[in-house]
């Protein structure tokens, strides 16, 4: 009796030590990731993995201020030549190494000195970064660049381990090593990312999550189905015509918010031997192409209306936003004129798109629509971050990429557009543009940047190297089992608090 008293004893003992039952969260994503170093990347689904990996300087609120993350004050100098940051203590990278001023120093200076990176434009305002004691760095900047912080809350900001960046080099993104709460575990190339909790994550009392798996599935009713089943969680951008059924599944839950970004056609300016073709170099052809398009057609029947037309890099809501160029209205008979007066009957277009539903049935319509004009379009269809690839090498004519957005208006359009833009995939390059762009950049008074931002819209309008089509809201479904998930205009999934009941 005595030993099966100890034997239970001992049973039960063992039971209690044995860590709790593990969470994994599986979210299914529109598109894979590109590389995973934040110096390189630059797909949205690319941000939303590096949400739960990398934490940045700062970080952006639902209500889009900016808030502490990894630096938890900040202050400008009289002449917004200098920001100075204090850092949060007691902050471990995944592989153990310490988090401190000079890791901050290096990850910015690798930023903008990495041959590869793409982060060079962003903080191109930057003079020099340096670590004025253990916990704090000084930006001095060449002039004043209100937009810097804003950078800070996305990839530029996000600080990578010294020690892993210098052992990998530019084949960081192979193994990630960063200092948010999920630590990189593995990555299969359209299949899966996964990664899991870090342990000595600087917040781990709030994170709930053991395991997650982000799921790449393009087709939005595979997305949903896979949902329903069980099989995922949550997903990212449902699709607007699942939006009522979802709403009225009582085992989902339905969030959404409208977001800060657009959707977008790119022409090959001046990107390489693609560019000479007449669409390219004759804008009365774009602008014939622009007036060929319903906007408000196209995006009430593909997105149900919970899309608004546009034509600028700032929805029509947006402060931002020159009311003094309204979105044209369709008006065929000055398409076909432009297109007469540029000397074409009939103009033959390469389009590649996004190999995801939403964006292939939009693109069809408008196919239709700009076919009245006289634009013989051909729709390449191919995998996102291949697409990205294509237009970054300037394999393509006119090319769909959508922009999630940002909570300063400079990051909607600075990088796109001026002539050593990081993803300036048009080659687009004008100096009146970049000048006016640029002092927008400097300056502290938002009438003064409005100003500077209506005036290079009017040469954008004119000159169209980006065609603006709308902007789209986030749109997300998940069990409702899942609490705690706070939905935000800027696209990301935040996972500090959520939870997955059993």
């Amino acid at each position: 009796m005595k030993i099966a008293k100890l034997l239970t004893t001992a049973v039960a003992g063992a039971l209690f030590a044995l860590p709790a039952f593990a969470v994994d969260l599986k979210i299914g994503l529109q598109d894979d990731a590109d590389v995973l170093d934040p110096a390189q990347s630059r797909t949205f689904v690319g941000r939303i993995v590096y949400t739960a990996m990398c934490d940045k300087l700062v970080d952006v609120s639902p209500d889009l201020k900016i808030v502490p993350q990894l630096a938890t004050e900040w202050s400008w100098s009289a002449d917004g030549k200098e920001l100075t940051m204090k850092l949060r203590q007691g902050v471990k990278f995944h592989d153990e190494t310490p988090f401190n001023a000079e890791a901050v120093v290096a990850t910015i200076e690798r930023n903008i000195t990495l041959p590869e990176s793409r982060r060079k434009s962003e903080l191109s305002s930057v003079a020099k970064v340096e670590a004025t004691s253990e916990y704090e760095v000084k930006f001095t900047l060449k002039a004043p660049d209100v937009t810097l912080l804003a950078q800070l809350s996305d990839r530029a900001g996000m600080i990578v381990s010294p020690k892993a960046a210098k052992e990998l080099g530019a084949k960081f993104g192979d193994h990630p090593v960063c200092a948010g709460p999920f630590k990189f575990v593995e990555r299969v190339q359209q299949d899966r990312i996964v990664l899991e909790k870090f342990q000595d994550y600087w917040n781990k009392d709030k994170i709930f999550i053991d395991k997650l798996t982000y799921l790449p599935i393009p087709d939005t009713t595979v997305r949903l189905a896979n949902l329903r089943s069980g099989d995922l969680d949550m997903i990212e951008r449902l699709a607007a015509t699942d939006a009522e059924a979802v709403k009225s599944d009582s085992s989902l839950v339905y969030a959404d918010a409208v977001g800060t970004g657009y959707m977008a056609l790119y022409t090959n300016i001046g990107n390489g031997a693609r560019a000479d073709n007449p669409f390219g170099k004759d804008k009365r052809l774009r602008q014939a192409f622009s007036l060929a398009i319903d906007r408000d057609a196209v995006n009430q029947i593909v997105y149900e209306g919970t899309a608004v037309a546009g034509n600028q890099p700032f929805p029509p809501s947006s402060p931002w936003f020159d009311k003094d160029i309204p979105v044209p209205a369709r008006d065929l008979d000055k398409a076909k004129a432009l297109i007469k007066e540029a000397g074409f009957d009939r103009v033959p277009i390469e389009l590649q798109i996004p190999n995801n539903p939403v964006a292939m049935q939009m693109m069809q319509i408008i196919q239709s629509m700009v076919g009245e004009a006289g634009f013989d379009v051909s729709l390449k269809s191919t995998e996102f971050a291949t697409l990205l690839s294509e237009q970054t090498a300037g394999n393509y004519q006119l090319s769909r990429s959508d922009w999630s957005g940002r909570v300063d208006p400079d990051g909607n359009i600075h990088q796109f557009i001026t002539c050593k833009g990081g993803i300036n995939d048009t080659k687009y390059c004008n100096p009146e543009v970049d000048k006016l762009l640029n002092e927008a950049r400097a300056s502290t008074d938002d009438a003064v940047r409005k100003q500077k931002y209506d005036a290079a819209a009017v040469i954008l309008n004119d000159d169209l190297p980006i065609i603006y089509l709308g902007h789209q809201s986030w749109i997300w479904a998940l069990h409702k089992n899942i609490t705690g998930f706070v939905p935000s205009p800027d696209g990301m999934i935040r996972l500090v608090g959520v939870k997955k009941a059993g």
